[in-house]
């Protein structure tokens, strides 16, 4: 796929999925991976499937200096395409069993995240 080809399906999947993540977050989700790292010159447009993940920032993924989960919508490669961080237990709690209601199912792998 050319770039350009795969960078549009791919921002109209991070937009989707930021889209539905900002109905859960009250409009905090940030847009997060476009293209697939596939190590090679063929370019990949992010996953189509919605799954999500829970990933504690004490672990060493921190973004900011705020503490707590980011929540991450990922293809099922673990390519993130929309996050939201310095989420709290309880609203952690929350939004995954909204999730659950909303049959999305748990990423069970190692996130990528935007660097």
């Amino acid at each position: 796929m050319q770039y350009f080809q795969a960078l549009t399906l791919g921002k109209k999947r991070v937009a989707t999925s930021r889209e539905y993540l900002n109905k859960l977050t009250n409009n905090r989700a940030m847009p997060a991976l476009a293209l697939r790292d596939t190590k090679s010159d063929i370019w990949e447009p992010v996953g189509e499937e919605n799954l999500y993940a829970v990933v504690d920032e004490s672990s060493g993924f921190v973004l900011t200096d705020t503490s707590g989960y980011i929540i991450s919508i990922c293809d099922k490669n673990g390519f993130t395409k929309a996050l939201v961080q310095g989420i709290q237990k309880d609203q952690c709690d929350q939004i995954v069993e909204q999730f659950q209601k909303d049959n999305i199912p748990k990423f069970e792998g190692k996130v990528i995240l935007p660097v």
